[in-house]
């Protein structure tokens, strides 16, 4: 299928928020040695019971290296379609087509640069040339057209849409010199207004502690509707995450979104407890040169805010922590037409991000005169092999 590139001056585009209804997801398939330990023996069935929570309302789409494609597709169910696609590691959040749509309905993918979140500056592994290839590579064969964002670097995970016009991002992720040094603030601003259609952007000053992103806003907010967001929280006045959280807080008391509402904040706590590195899981890395490497007692990024809301569900990350139940309760009264689904994450957390980070969503549209089906049929994830 040629690629078709669509056009930012024909007509408006916008970014749906994640709760809207989805054409489907994009997962990827776990395999780096240095992200997941142990031949990504625990990750690849934490990724299957995702997979399969998802799938019970929408289409889920598994990308898979060649060499372990057999491998995903002996242990996924066959809701799962599984298809062959080369990739740096899994994070699809990030190396995946973020979705917009026009005013047609017709949805498009931006096609944004990624360089595994800092490049030569601070970036995680030196080889990311198949990771910034992913997004154009499903465009092109799932038949959307394509939204080229030139030489910007953004990653999915680092912006989050309510769907009418307000986008929440971090200071310490979009403004890091590894991403779009010579970008100012209101520069970046534009791209992002003039990319996802929205007309306020809320930074927020603080993300989520230990998180090697740079701190990106789907561990640390996210909303749940338009004018009501979740923000990771602790009462704990000694941990790092206490005055990240509450600086948060007050900055989103003060703020007003798109349409002129205040928030409804809902604190969602992070674990009690810090997950951490074990001693045990430090032989199963294998690393490449000039990749970062885990340590014994590193505490990881760990937070109930990375979860992922399906058409008809939420999938969200547990711990193993007595706060596990609490997030739980939240979100079911945040999502209260949707069914929750809590899946052990620890697993997904070692490799460094969490559920939101695995998954993109594909939002729902109509076919346009192009023949971009974007939504309303479940055909648009049926492509070959």
């Amino acid at each position: 299928m040629k690629k078709r590139t669509a056009s930012m001056a024909e007509v408006r585009y916008g970014m749906p928020g994640e709760f809207e209804p989805h054409q489907g997801c994009i997962m990827i398939w776990p395999k780096r040695p240095g992200s997941w330990p142990y031949s990504a023996g625990a990750a690849r069935r934490a990724f299957v019971q995702i997979a399969e929570a998802i799938a019970d309302s929408e289409p889920v789409v598994m990308l898979a290296e060649e060499d372990v494609y057999e491998n995903a597709r002996s242990m996924l169910s066959r809701r799962i379609l599984v298809t062959a696609m080369e990739s740096n590691d899994a994070w699809a959040r990030d190396v995946g087509p973020t979705f917009v749509r026009n005013e047609k309905g017709s949805v498009s993918g931006i096609n944004w640069r990624f360089n595994a979140w800092g490049g030569t500056y601070d970036g995680l592994y030196p080889n990311w040339e198949q990771d910034d290839l992913v997004a154009s590579h499903f465009c092109r064969q799932f038949g959307y057209p394509i939204i080229e964002a030139g030489d910007f670097v953004l990653e999915g995970g680092s912006i989050h849409s309510d769907g009418e016009g307000t986008l929440l991002v971090t200071e310490p992720c979009l403004l890091s010199k590894g991403r779009n040094p010579l970008l100012s603030k209101e520069e970046i601003e534009q791209k992002l207004m003039h990319y996802l259609g929205v007309e306020k952007i809320i930074w927020l000053k603080y993300g989520i502690y230990q998180d090697e992103t740079n701190e990106h806003v789907d561990n640390i907010c996210a909303f749940v509707k338009p004018g009501e967001v979740v923000l990771a929280w602790t009462d704990d006045e000694e941990d790092p995450q206490y005055e990240r959280s509450k600086f948060d807080f007050s900055q989103l008391e003060k703020e007003t979104d798109a349409k002129g509402r205040h928030f409804i904040i809902h604190k969602l706590p992070i674990p009690k407890k810090p997950v951490c590195i074990t001693p045990e899981e430090i032989p199963g890395f294998t690393y490449e040169p000039g990749e970062t490497k885990r340590e014994a007692g590193e505490r990881l990024a760990a937070s109930y805010v990375n979860f992922y809301i399906s058409t008809g569900g939420v999938i969200v990350p547990q711990f193993g922590d007595e706060n596990d139940k609490t997030a739980v309760e939240i979100l079911k009264k945040c999502f209260p037409d949707r069914h929750i689904y809590p899946v052990y994450a620890r697993d997904i957390i070692v490799g460094g991000g969490n559920i939101h980070c695995i998954t993109q969503q594909i939002p729902k549209g109509e076919n346009d005169e192009n023949g971009n089906s974007g939504g309303g049929s479940d055909e648009v994830l049926q492509g070959d092999r």
